[in-house]
């Protein structure tokens, strides 16, 4: 089983971008959580992150044929972008959204979350943690 975790803008500033909404935990630290899971769970798993829609897609495309399951937070753009809601959508991998904060207690403009029509669960306010959940969800789905 193959796992992608996907991140978009701003996701590499853990720790530095307003750590009393997303923490003190760094991305390094988000990432070895990831790949810890992955090792006790004996599945593979590829993490990626851009600021770049674009390269956001590309990689979502480039999954196709060969990753099991998303577990992607986009960030802002999971308030703007269509562009990653069709190529989630055109590959047809199970796809889990996951947020560090409690984006339901946010600003009005983070209300809405395009990518979530895509994903079978969203997960958000677990902090980092959350990540591993996402990963564990695409496990259960997967196995059913």
């Amino acid at each position: 089983m193959k796992i992608l975790v996907l991140n978009g803008p701003n996701i590499n500033m853990l720790g530095v971008r307003e750590p009393g909404i997303y923490g003190s935990d760094n991305y390094e630290k988000l990432c070895e959580n990831v790949k810890s899971f992955a090792k006790e769970k004996n599945i593979e798993v590829e993490i990626y992150q851009s600021n770049h829609e674009g390269d956001l897609v590309d990689k979502i495309q480039e999954a196709f044929g060969n990753t099991d399951g998303i577990v992607f937070n986009p960030g802002a753009y999971t308030h703007t972008s269509i562009a990653i809601l069709d190529a989630v959508k055109s590959v047809s991998i199970p796809c889990v959204e996951v947020h560090i904060s409690k984006v339901e207690e946010r600003e009005d403009f983070r209300q809405v979350s395009y990518i979530r029509h895509a994903c079978f669960k969203t997960i958000t306010g677990h902090g980092i943690a959350g990540y591993t959940e996402g990963m564990q969800a695409v496990i259960d789905h997967l196995n059913k």
